[in-house]
């Protein structure tokens, strides 16, 4: 399979807000968009999206993993940027049809079918810095995925940054582009210096998350991970994670907690890396301040590897979904 969301299914569904209101959707042939160089987004950033997966099960099924949430999430996005916000039932709706419409095309597991909400502000006003964009394009792609980490997800290597932020305090939960972009640079230079994977943002010494993950800490019987605030992504996956762990008997530890505390915990905790894309993702090494730092023995722990099989096993069908999770998209 070709590099992680590189290739797109031929048709994608779109709905534009005109007038005060919702058009309605309709599927249309994969294109480029038509927009105006004025458009709001291209000038203020108008724009957020979701990023969540349909799964094949092993009796030909398809299901959509915890379709509701990312919508819920990104009605809160689409807020925060004070951009017209979808009515859940347009959005999943859809979702809905455009899995439908490419069911056969979902790949077997380990793969799956990615799919990328998007929502962009269209004004053509070039004046509306300090104003809303009342147009807006919503549209949703969607993309036959593997591994997205090529070989597997072996241990990563992450930056302890303790000066910079991924992002602004009131924007830190919103799912925009302007936050990947902004913590690019950052990771492009840590990457160049220190040969690293990822950069975790720990500004103040306060350990937040990467430029697209989630951070957790995990041992045989706990969990410890930063709690919910408005500086950091509520990821879904994180979200999914704690809640198995503690059907799973670990003691779930939302608290806010140090670098110094980090390196401390990472010689008997083992650390990784939640998201849509890679679900759970082991670190084994952290740098700071110039120093390497082995999390554990450096390799894959297997609690890390244990969380992560309890959550695709639901996602595949090989559990019960017990949470309400998935919805089925099946003719």
């Amino acid at each position: 399979m070709s590099t992680f969301g590189t290739t797109f299914c031929d048709s994608f569904v779109t709905a534009s807000f005109e007038q005060g209101a919702w058009q309605a959707p309709s599927i249309v042939p994969l294109a480029p968009i038509p927009i105006h160089p004025a458009a709001h987004v291209l000038h203020y950033a108008s724009t957020c999206f979701e990023g969540f997966k349909a799964y094949r099960w092993d009796d030909g099924k398809v299901y959509v993993f915890r379709l509701a949430d990312h919508v819920l999430r990104m009605q809160r996005s689409a807020a925060s940027l004070s951009l017209p916000v979808p009515e859940e039932s347009l959005l999943s709706g859809m979702v809905v049809d455009l899995v439908l419409r490419h069911a056969d095309e979902v790949p077997a597991p380990p793969s799956s079918l990615y799919l990328r909400p998007t929502l962009i502000g269209t004004l053509p006003n070039i004046g509306a810095a300090a104003a809303p964009s009342s147009e807006a394009l919503l549209f949703v792609l969607a993309s036959p995925v593997g591994d997205y980490f090529k070989g597997g997800a072996g241990p990563l290597k992450l930056l302890v940054d303790d000066a910079r932020a991924r992002s602004t305090e009131q924007l830190g939960s919103t799912k925009t582009g302007g936050n990947y972009a902004a913590a690019l640079g950052p990771t492009l230079e840590a990457k160049a210096e220190f040969g690293v994977d990822q950069v975790l943002f720990c500004p103040g010494g306060d350990v937040q998350e990467t430029g697209a993950s989630n951070f957790l800490l995990i041992s045989d019987d706990e969990v410890i991970t930063k709690p919910l605030d408005s500086s950091f992504l509520h990821g879904m996956t994180r979200a999914s994670i704690l809640t198995l762990a503690a059907d799973l008997g670990y003691r779930v530890n939302e608290r806010n907690f140090t670098v110094d505390e980090l390196l401390q915990w990472s010689k008997s905790h083992e650390a990784a890396l939640s998201g849509t894309a890679a679900a759970l993702a082991p670190v084994g090494q952290l740098v700071y301040r110039g120093n390497t730092t082995a999390v554990r023995d450096g390799t894959a722990g297997p609690n890390t590897e244990r969380l992560r099989k309890a959550l695709q096993d639901i996602q595949f069908g090989r559990s019960p979904d017990t949470h309400g999770w998935l919805t089925a998209v099946n003719p």
